[in-house]
């Protein structure tokens, strides 16, 4: 957009894309607020939002004259028929949902596997699964993407997967395969990085500068990072990957795996196995921890704080945030004992760093990897709404 933003053209497609994305991000906005936002004029702005409804991007409703007094303004809403296909692969299960432009999910699938998935074949499972849907509840909706959040190290360049060590995927071009696959645009993400976009836009971080996100999955423990109220994903798009640090342990009594990383031992698998759950998902896990009676799982659960509760004052002592954000099993964690995890936190944090620290469990919980890969899928449409015919 830089390129063409000084022309008259750049300048419409900047206005078209920054009310697209105001009520993508927002929600229904009346036509005066967005008059009010933008600092664009009513006229300027009528003949955008006309442009937006003709692409079908946006739709107008009529205001609800309860709630507004003087002459009302007309309610201009994100599209739902306007989707991004949202999928993530893990050791456990591929994950895939439809995701609208007004963030509604109207399907999802999670395929349970019993062996990794080659690359090759996510895609083709992704594929199959958009077949089925465009003959179903995807029948009227209009495809812009897919959206791929992976746990690995992804080139931000051309996301590629350079290692997703858990899923064996080493130098995989897995955007190509699955454009090849479905005829789709594709993007491709590490999924704790999209994540934290999410719950950044839509959810528990919504309006901060500084926050830390670490997300507990089946394949381990990713993080993202937003500073100064933009997402940071390094030089090569491989920052946050808290779980390969090495753990500060106080006891060699909580030690598990020797000379592992923080993803060994505050761990998932460790979870399911003392829930004696062979599998589940977040809501599955999180039950059954909170039913059993063992004395296992409450032992378990303290053990994982304290070393989780150590990595995060680390955090907290070099970046300063205002919030840390934990999701996935990371949540579980955390819910078990919140108050017990913000005193291990603070007690092991400077104390000016962790004075004004909230730790909070990701809002948008089981979502938040399909709505951040989805983000990423619309992200062209979001820069460019002309890029979609009329």
């Amino acid at each position: 957009m830089s390129d063409v933003v000084g022309t008259i053209e750049g300048v419409r497609q900047w206005n078209l894309a920054r009310i697209l994305r105001l009520v993508h991000v927002e929600g229904p906005q009346s036509r005066a607020t967005i008059t009010e936002t933008t600092g664009l004029n009513r006229s300027t702005i009528a003949d955008l939002v006309g442009e937006l409804v003709r692409r079908g991007l946006v739709e107008e409703h009529a205001p609800d004259p309860s709630r507004r007094v003087g002459r009302p303004s007309p309610v201009v809403a994100p599209a739902s028929d306007v989707v991004a296909i949202a999928a993530n692969p893990e050791v456990d299960a591929l994950e895939i949902a439809a995701v609208g432009l007004d963030r509604s999910i109207p399907v999802r699938e999670r395929i349970e596997v019993n062996r990794l998935l080659t690359p090759a074949e996510a895609a083709a499972l992704i594929a199959s699964t958009i077949q089925a849907w465009k003959a179903g509840p995807l029948a009227e909706a209009r495809l812009v993407g897919v959206g791929l959040a992976v746990p690995g190290l992804v080139r931000a360049s051309d996301g590629l997967v350079r290692n997703a060590p858990h899923l064996h995927w080493t130098d995989e071009p897995l955007r190509d395969l699955v454009q090849e696959a479905t005829g789709l645009p594709a993007v491709v993400g590490n999924d704790a990085t999209l994540g934290t976009i999410a719950e950044h836009l839509f959810g528990a971080a919504r309006g901060l500068d500084h926050v830390v996100y670490l997300n507990g999955g089946a394949s381990g423990i990713g993080g993202g990072l937003i500073v100064n109220g933009v997402p940071l994903a390094g030089a090569g798009g491989y920052a946050g990957e808290f779980g390969q640090n090495r753990p500060g342990i106080a006891t060699e009594a909580d030690r598990r795996a020797h000379d592992g990383v923080l993803e060994d031992e505050v761990s998932r698998a460790r979870l399911l196995s003392v829930a004696r759950l062979t599998s589940g998902d977040d809501p599955a896990l999180a039950a059954a921890l909170a039913a059993s009676t063992s004395p296992e799982v409450p032992e378990e659960l303290a053990r994982q704080r304290r070393i989780l509760a150590t990595a995060l004052s680390n955090a907290v002592n070099v970046l300063n945030p205002s919030a840390v954000v934990l999701g996935g099993f990371l949540a579980t964690i955390a819910e078990h004992d919140p108050e017990g995890l913000r005193e291990l936190v603070s007690r092991q944090a400077m104390s000016a760093n962790a004075e004004d620290l909230d730790i909070r469990s990701a809002e948008l919980a089981q979502d938040r990897l399909l709505i951040g890969a989805a983000e990423s899928a619309f992200g062209a449409l979001l820069r460019d709404p002309l890029s979609i015919p009329a």
